[in-house]
């Protein structure tokens, strides 16, 4: 008996359709990338259930003929690539023409759309990529996918699809970016009914980040305009030391298309180097335009990613640019130095202790703990020294440890703050001030998700209007920077808890923030805390997010590398 079977069509289809279409979210870029391919200026997206159980995505552009509704059903059928040469210089964000027949192969779409120059609609309903009914409309100019019951056929499938507010942040992050690409446009969003946002059209960028990002970080940004060898660079970066806690407000665009791109953000990490504080990252909004040629948009199946013919040219101009952008920014600011502000920082320095502070995520917050009221003799360990300022070399026995400082504080006060909170010694500060602060769309739904678990830690928050909300009270362990800098943290986290587990979580990133980072020097005194300590607590081998602390080898290891036996 044979082998090697051909598939029958049905399952080579499904099969096809995984490669394509892997959750709601990849539904809702294929049709909305559709819409602005044709030409549409509003596109509102409808959910239930996050994209789970209802797709809906209404465009008003150029619409379909009778004809064509059909034949856009079938695989590798395009409006938008005629031969081999057009996939050298593509300029629509879709091509491959496998969206649809994708999209209908493994759920139930009912198509509705009728072209400018036809006095009817089209309306064509599938079920696994089987048409149902073919008739005519009633329907505006423009197209209408209605997408139910995604994977209906497919229950492996199904199952991996993650809860509502997962599947919905993803869209929203998705719509954002796109909204940020075409600020022309109108992106609307509902789920369940409920209005997520409507974005308006906008003249410029400009207009379009203060919309859903608000003044505050508008404020903290400056523009970018530059142009060589048909290279155009434009968009928005923030101004030292402004800065956000992650890279979740890095955003890049090659001919207008979202990417994600390694050559584009390391060029644009690195040129921020040494202006930003440890685990401070620049705020970038970067649009790259360049010949459709010299850039490959068909390298990853979902197209997230471009291939630049001349990536070393790329990096050159995007890090050239900004670094002689930054460098005038910081000489600029330089010439507002204050020598008596400077001397009055350096008094308040000297009397500033290692861990007396709140004012930055790199120094302590043990308040009831005077560090070196006990000078408990290490018994077992003796601390070495300190390697390039973030690694303790500690002699056990005969074993040599290296331990990263970082880790090994992040555990121990990840267990301090657990204890003070399960006992109730987890202390609230209010704010002097109400600390303002603008959320996005996918932060607000996260909001809603923790908040019982942000106000059991001590984070109060109320919305004001809008986007913009109010941080009233918070941990007594942070300062108010640190505070607002960690609330971002905990909104931008994606992974789905219980309660208790979500409350770990949350203590767990409050921990890493305020724990002391790598390049920092330490004093003997503070290495020999740390190593105390952390052999104190119930498990030094792992930070509360499982990275390892200890690194460790044995004299017979050394001696061998060495060639010593």
């Amino acid at each position: 008996m044979n082998k090697i079977k051909l598939l029958s069509e049905e399952l080579a289809k499904k099969i096809a359709a995984g490669e394509v279409i892997e959750r709601p979210f990849s539904v809702v870029k294929e049709l909305v990338e559709n819409s602005i391919d044709a030409g549409a200026t509003k596109i509102k997206v409808e959910l239930s259930k996050g994209g789970k159980r209802l797709i809906k995505v209404f465009d008003n552009g150029e619409g379909m003929t009778k004809e064509d509704a059909r034949l856009a059903f079938y695989r590798h059928s395009t409006s938008k690539i005629s031969n081999e040469s057009d996939l050298k210089r593509i300029r629509t964000l879709g091509f491959r023409g496998e969206a649809l027949p994708s999209i209908a192969a493994v759920s139930k779409v009912i198509l509705m759309t009728r072209s400018k120059d036809e006095p009817t609609g089209t309306l064509l309903e599938l079920e696994a990529g089987k048409e149902i009914r073919f008739l005519d409309c009633a329907h505006p100019p423009g197209t209408t996918v209605e997408v139910r019951e995604l994977f209906y056929n497919l229950p492996a499938r199904k199952k991996f699809m993650r809860s509502e507010q997962t599947e919905l942040n993803l869209i929203i992050k998705y719509l954002t970016q796109l909204a940020l690409g075409y600020p022309s446009l109108q992106f609307t969003l509902f789920n369940n009914g409920r209005l997520i946002f409507s974005y308006t059209k906008t003249n410029s960028l400009r207009e379009r980040i203060n919309q859903i990002y608000g003044s505050s970080l508008l404020r903290q940004l400056l523009e970018i305009n530059f142009e060589e060898d048909r290279l155009h660079l434009g968009g928005f970066f923030s101004r030292p030391p402004h800065g956000r806690p992650n890279k979740i407000f890095q955003f890049f665009f090659v001919n207008k298309r979202p990417v994600r791109d390694k050559i584009m953000s390391s060029a644009v990490n690195q040129a921020y180097s040494s202006l930003l504080e440890k685990d401070v990252f620049p705020v970038v909004f970067l649009f790259l335009n360049l010949p459709y040629e010299d850039v490959d948009v068909n390298v990853h199946p979902t197209k997230a990613e471009v291939r630049f013919n001349y990536s070393q040219k790329i990096y050159n101009s995007i890090y050239n640019v900004l670094k002689k952008e930054l460098s005038r920014v910081v000489e600029a600011k330089s010439i507002e130095f204050d020598e008596k502000k400077y001397k009055k920082f350096l008094r308040v320095k000297e009397k500033t202790s290692f861990f007396e502070t709140k004012d930055s995520f790199s120094q302590e917050i043990h308040d009831e703990i005077s560090l070196f009221e006990k000078k408990e003799k290490l018994q077992q360990y003796k601390v070495l020294g300190q390697y390039l300022n973030s690694y303790i070399l500690v002699q056990e026995n005969e074993n040599l440890l290296i331990i990263d400082q970082h880790n090994a504080h992040e555990r121990i006060l990840y267990e301090k703050y657990k204890r003070d909170f399960e006992n109730k010694k987890w202390n609230i500060h209010e704010a002097l001030f109400p600390i303002i602060i603008d959320l996005t769309p996918s932060q607000q739904i996260n909001f809603e998700k923790k908040k019982e678990a942000l106000e059991k830690l001590g984070f109060k928050i109320e919305q004001m209007s809008g986007k913009t909300y109010t941080l009233k009270t918070f941990p007594e362990i942070l300062s108010s920077l640190q505070a607002e800098n960690i609330l971002i943290l905990l909104l931008e986290e994606e992974r789905e808890h219980d309660f208790e587990n979500l409350i770990d979580s949350l203590i767990a990133v409050i921990a890493c923030r305020t724990a002391i980072k790598v390049n920092q020097v330490l004093t003997q005194e503070k290495m020999e805390y740390l190593i105390k300590e952390l052999f104190n607590t119930s498990n030094p081998y792992f930070c509360p997010h499982k990275r390892p602390i200890i690194v460790k080898l044995t004299a017979k290891e050394i001696e061998k590398s060495l060639g010593r036996n």
